[in-house]
């Protein structure tokens, strides 16, 4: 039903309404042909009245459905937060663990020359670069294992012995 109908209904009840009101007395009613205007008018409010407790229980029908899909999609986001957050947290941990060890490295004097690159992913690092001798690569792999978070090492260090 569009606007124009709702308004001419709502105005041409308004009229007999208000025409009503202005008489002082109150003559017999007139009877009231099948199709008369104000029948016409009270069918027409009927029909107003119908069509928007329809359009009212759509309405409340699409707000529920809408309630819910954001219901579902804010615990979606919650769960998407709490991975990204870690994610974020096992970066840190990694970069924590690789900062650590790497100066472990430094700190060792059969270690501190030697270039090692440490590279640390969900707790396991890898060794990669040169040691100067057997036991120096064994002692990197032992520095790292003792590095609190780390889960396990890939030393994958060659051995090149120190050139004078």
């Amino acid at each position: 039903m569009n606007r124009t109908t709702l308004t001419a209904a709502a105005l041409l009840f308004a009229g007999i309404t208000l025409s009503a009101c202005d008489k002082r007395e109150a003559p017999m009613a007139p009877k009231v042909e099948p199709d008369s205007v104000a029948e016409k008018a009270e069918r027409k409010i009927d029909e107003i009245r119908a069509d928007a407790k329809k359009e009212f229980a759509e309405a409340r029908e699409k707000a529920r459905e809408a309630g819910q899909e954001a219901k579902a999609g804010g615990a979606q986001a919650s769960a998407d937060a709490k991975q990204l957050s870690e994610q974020a947290g096992d970066k840190v941990a990694d970069a924590v663990i690789t900062t650590t060890v790497n100066a472990e490295f430094a700190r060792d004097k059969s270690l501190s020359a030697t270039k090692i690159d440490v590279d640390t992913a969900g707790g396991n690092v890898a060794l990669r670069g040169t040691a100067p001798s057997q036991s120096a690569r064994d002692r990197a792999t032992q520095i790292a294992a003792h590095v609190k978070g780390v889960r396990s090492v890939d030393n994958q260090l060659t051995i090149e012995p120190a050139k004078m």
